[in-house]
């Protein structure tokens, strides 16, 4: 229970900051991506601001040895870039790009009800199933397991 608690509270001050910095919103997104045109940088502040905090957060928590609600840190053992992360990145680009949203500030908008914000969060589902359907097709492909094909006669 405390995990879940401690999860809602670290999400409802993460959708907070989305919010407050002008994250969900798609427009002041847009401006800040558009460094030819109309450009506006103040997001630039809000990720060093990010920087900053997670800084100094990563070296407190390091200092402990332990998280607060779990017996050790689970990191991660992978280094190597794969052609999944690679088309995963491309994905999330993309569709930042077009959507002018990323999942997280998408999820904080939902709040506020905007058509665009539902469309997005449902599509973003809709990709996530798609995603993993494929990838397990893909899996059954390379282990052999996949589609079998008859003839009929």
């Amino acid at each position: 229970m405390k995990r879940i608690v401690a999860g809602l509270f670290a999400g409802a001050v993460f959708g907070a900051g989305l919010s407050i910095s002008g994250l969900i919103n798609p427009a002041k997104v847009d401006a800040f991506l558009d460094i030819a045109g109309d450009w506006d940088p103040s997001l630039a502040f809000v990720m060093l601001g990010a920087v900053i905090v997670t800084a100094v957060g990563y070296r407190l928590v390091w200092r402990r040895g332990s998280p607060l609600l779990e017996q050790a840190f689970a990191l991660p053992t992978r280094r190597d870039i794969d052609p999944n992360l690679l088309v995963g990145a491309a994905l999330f680009g993309i569709g930042w790009g077009l959507g002018g949203v990323c999942p997280g500030p998408g999820l904080a908008g939902l709040g506020f009800g905007a058509t665009e914000t539902l469309a997005f969060v449902a599509a973003m589902i809709v990709g996530m199933f798609a995603a993993r359907q494929f990838g397990d097709f893909l899996g059954r492909l390379k282990s052999g397991a996949g589609p079998t094909v008859t003839s009929s006669q």
